[in-house]
């Protein structure tokens, strides 16, 4: 029976599917991290929080990641909020932390921003993916 119900869950989010789900939870926790205990070296952010405060940040993080968790159990085609949700938000922490490196104000800015553009980079790339064709029910799926 749980074996079933997991086949029937991972049928209905596919590949894409659970890359939204995975990354979106991901999301949600940074801005969750953010918001309760936010990390200690602010001085990379400096063009954000300019911007607005890092609560405010932290929750945009956690919007990002639900859009991207609802849009995972949307069919493909109409999951693309999740899929843009997902890169649209790491953007401004790595043009932060390449600007903080280049002004000079964070040595590490060039690392992290290289960190976040690899992180969002597997998005993307599953973004361009077709789900592959469900194969034909089998009479003991049923």
């Amino acid at each position: 029976m749980p074996r079933r119900v997991a086949r029937r869950l991972a049928r209905a989010l596919g590949r894409r599917g659970a890359i939204l789900l995975c990354y979106g939870d991901v999301w949600a926790i940074i801005g969750y991290g953010q918001i309760t205990a936010p990390q200690p070296d602010l001085r990379g952010l400096r063009l954000l929080l300019q911007m607005m405060p890092l609560a405010a940040w932290g929750w945009l993080w956690v919007a990002s990641g639900l859009i991207a968790v609802v849009s995972a159990w949307l069919p493909q085609g109409r999951d693309w909020p999740g899929f843009l949700a997902l890169p649209l938000m790491v953007l401004p922490w790595a043009v932060s932390y390449l600007l903080a490196w280049i002004l000079g104000d964070f040595p590490r800015g060039w690392v992290a921003a290289v960190v976040w553009g690899a992180i969002a980079a597997p998005v993307l790339v599953v973004a361009g993916w077709r789900e592959p064709p469900r194969p034909k029910r089998l009479e003991s799926d049923a």
